[in-house]
């Protein structure tokens, strides 16, 4: 089941809600239920969030369902996991994290080279009016390529 870099799981309204300024790829400490529920795709990353927490970084809120044949092995579905990132790349987010506005978002999960990676972002919150501007940019966007699409089928 080679799924290499094909995204899994993604946080959709991460784009929607911050301007994403730097990603890290970090990997997971999992369970061996846990693992098995990601690659059959069972994860909702829906209100999750990481935080740097006494040197360490950690994945809050992340739901990875429990697996069907895990019966008393099984883990808890919503627990805080630990992220593996390099001391360097910690010790930059502390800093940047503690900037007012900036926090860690978990953008998307997939397996590389058979191990379970999770791309966060460092990101800013967006305001309303920058969601409404970015939303305008989409629909102009969107019109145009439809209008290209009728352009050349007309032809």
């Amino acid at each position: 089941m080679a799924n290499d870099g094909k995204p899994i799981a993604q946080n959709k309204k991460a784009n929607h809600d911050y301007h994403i300024e730097e990603t890290y790829e970090a990997g997971m400490v999992l369970t061996g239920t846990e693992i098995k529920s990601i690659r059959n795709r069972r994860v909702n990353m829906r209100d999750s969030f990481a935080r740097i927490a006494n040197g360490e970084a950690w994945v809050h809120n992340m739901h990875i369902s429990p697996y069907e044949q895990g019966n008393r092995y099984n883990h808890d579905p919503d627990r805080t996991r630990k992220l593996l990132l390099h001391r360097k790349q910690i010790n930059q987010l502390i800093g940047l994290t503690q900037q007012k506005g900036y926090t860690l978002i978990p953008l998307k999960i997939y397996i590389k080279n058979g191990v379970a990676k999770l791309l966060i972002g460092l990101g800013k919150g967006k305001k309303k009016y920058d969601k409404r501007e970015d939303l305008k940019k989409k629909d102009a966007k969107r019109e145009i390529q439809r209008a290209f699409k009728d352009d050349n089928l007309g032809r």
